[in-house]
C-alpha cells in the first residue's frame, strides 16, 4: 500500500468569497497561489494606512495591482490616510515592535477589510499579514475576530506560515522581481530597524577593534 496523503494543517474558508486583505506583493504571492491552486479566487484589498512615507506606500501598492493584474484578479484599494491611522495608534509611538500598537494597527486594518467584504458581497476575509515573520499570529487572529464580532463577516484565520509557504514566499520573490521592503511599514518600525543596524554596526566595529588589538 503507497503512503497516505499528509493531511493539510490549512482549511478551506468559513464561507462563500474571500476578501484578501494584502499587506505588499511579496507576503502575498505564496498565499494566493494556494488559494487558487484550491479553486479560491480572492478579491486582493490593499488597505495599508500604516505605511510611510507616502513614496513606500506607492511602491507596495504598485507592486501588488502588479501582481494581481497579472493573475487576473480582482484588486481594491483602500484609503490612504496616514493622520487617520496615527491618531489610531497615539500613546503607542513608543512600543516594541509586536506590542499594544501593532495590535491597534491590525484591528483598524481587519474591521477595514471586513467592512469592505460586506460592501461587496464577500462572505470571508483573511490577511497576509499572518505570513509575516515581524507579526505575532494571535494578534492578527485577535483584529480578525473582532471584525468578525463587529460585522458579522466570518474571520478565516489561517497560519500562512506553514506548510511550505514561507519557502515558497522566497521563490515567488525571486521570481516575480517583487519590491521586497525592509521594515514592516510604518515610521514607528522603521526607526527600530534603523536602531537595529545601528547596533549591529557599532558591534562590527568594535568586534574589528578587538581584531586589530590581538593581531598587534
Amino acid at each position: 500500500m503507497g503512503k497516505e496523503a499528509k493531511k493539510s494543517r490549512l482549511t478551506m474558508p468559513p464561507a462563500e468569497g474571500v476578501l484578501l486583505h494584502a499587506c505588499c506583493a511579496p507576503c502575498s504571492a505564496a498565499i494566493v497561489e494556494w488559494q487558487m491552486a484550491h479553486e479560491i479566487r480572492p478579491v486582493i484589498y490593499y488597505y495599508n494606512p500604516n505605511i510611510y512615507p507616502r513614496e513606500e506606500y506607492e511602491k507596495r501598492r504598485d507592486e501588488s495591482r502588479r501582481h494581481a493584474e497579472k493573475l487576473g484578479l480582482e484588486w481594491i484599494e483602500g484609503e490612504y490616510d496616514h493622520e487617520k491611522w496615527k491618531a489610531a495608534v497615539a500613546g503607542h509611538e513608543g512600543d516594541p515592535e509586536r506590542g499594544d500598537r501593532c495590535q491597534l494597527c491590525f484591528n483598524m486594518r481587519m474591521i477595514a477589510s471586513a467592512e469592505m467584504a460586506k460592501k461587496t458581497g464577500r462572505g470571508c476575509i483573511a490577511t497576509t499579514l499572518a505570513s509575516s515573520r515581524w507579526k505575532r499570529q494571535d494578534q492578527i487572529d485577535k483584529a480578525g475576530e473582532m471584525a468578525q464580532k463587529l460585522t458579522g463577516v466570518e474571520y478565516w484565520g489561517q497560519n500562512w506560515r506553514i506548510e511550505g509557504l514561507t519557502e515558497r514566499r522566497a521563490a515567488l520573490l525571486r521570481e516575480n522581481g517583487f519590491y521586497n521592503q525592509l521594515y514592516c511599514g510604518c515610521e514607528y518600525s522603521m526607526r527600530g530597524v534603523e536602531e537595529k543596524g545601528k547596533k549591529d554596526n557599532e558591534g562590527k566595529k568594535e568586534g574589528e577593534k578587538e581584531g586589530e588589538k590581538e593581531g598587534e
